[in-house]
């Protein structure tokens, strides 16, 4: 039987990057450093991440610590809420920020750059106890979670992008945003149906975010426990809305915009169609997600680490 006090890792290296090597040893010193008890595994593909938590969980481990990005907190979250109820309950999980998205670590105050503190808040495994978004699909191929955000339409597809030219060093990197500055640029759209609180919205939008956090900027005041999802609607703006759009989003005003509708609801959401927008969730680009389905939330069901 696993110690209670001993930490499950899961290390997700940045794909394409050579340094990962160097970044284990770091994390090692300063875990080592603080007396931590823990096991490691390293994930071979993005994809292994939640068969390794599945493996963790199954293997008795109630502290299970992400170190990655977005999209490996995701996958390690879903595989956490495929496990039963109890398991659920006494299981807490906790962020190392070392991915190309940390937009939930960030949320909280973590940072990529300073691992010693990261493991001194996570040491004194303060729990809070977080919401959990899920995506429902209404045609029976299953339920997903999410606890940052889901978007639909241009993030989406700006996403996969990303990960096309993600194992390519500078070339590749250059191509991608040069690629998504076209794509910002020509402000696709896509029609959309839903029905959010009592109001069926059907129009044409660029982007759609629910957010049960931050968002990457998108829904700001959105935080995972309250009960709550945030929705902002993004219509096609022109190329000076654009610019004043991205400035807004930096500078969390991202809502103030005109071509922005906010909404925040507790009830389930009803998109009915998207004809082909992608969607992703945390970061995540999901091709097995398509409409209808039903966007909820969970009310503080999962322990998450916070710092003290």
């Amino acid at each position: 039987m696993i110690d209670n006090d001993r930490w499950g890792i899961i290390y997700c290296p940045k794909q394409g990057i050579r340094r990962s090597t160097r970044r284990w040893e770091q994390l090692q010193e300063a875990l080592d450093a603080a007396g931590i008890a823990y096991d490691f595994v390293q994930s071979e593909s993005p994809e292994s991440v939640g068969r390794l938590t599945t493996m963790l969980c199954r293997a008795g481990y109630r502290t299970l610590i992400v170190c990655g990005g977005d999209g490996a907190l995701n996958r390690a979250v879903c595989a956490v809420m495929e496990q039963p109820a109890d398991e659920v309950a006494q299981t807490a999980i906790g962020v190392i920020p070392g991915g190309r998205g940390n937009d939930f670590a960030t949320f909280w105050g973590f940072s990529e750059k300073d691992d010693r503190q990261t493991v001194a808040w996570l040491r004194q495994r303060r729990l809070r106890r977080i919401d959990v978004g899920y995506i429902s699909c209404t045609d029976g191929s299953g339920t997903t979670y999410f606890i940052n955000c889901v978007n639909i339409g241009l993030v989406a597809n700006i996403l996969k992008l990303k990960y096309r030219s993600r194992r390519i060093a500078v070339l590749a990197t250059l191509t991608y945003i040069g690629n998504m500055l076209q794509l910002m640029f020509q402000r696709p759209q896509t029609r959309v149906r839903l029905h959010v609180n009592e109001e069926t919205i059907e129009q044409k939008a660029m982007n759609i975010c629910v957010g049960n956090a931050s968002g990457y900027g998108q829904t700001p005041s959105a935080v995972p426990y309250n009960g709550m999802l945030d929705v902002s609607i993004v219509s096609h703006p022109k190329v000076t809305g654009l610019i004043i759009g991205l400035w807004k989003l930096l500078t969390r005003r991202f809502l103030g915009h005109k071509n922005v509708r906010a909404y925040r609801t507790p009830r389930p959401i009803a998109v009915a169609d998207i004809h082909s927008a992608g969607v992703a969730t945390d970061g995540r680009v999901r091709p097995d997600i398509h409409a209808p389905f039903e966007i909820g939330i969970l009310p503080e069901h999962l322990n998450f680490i916070i710092p003290a």
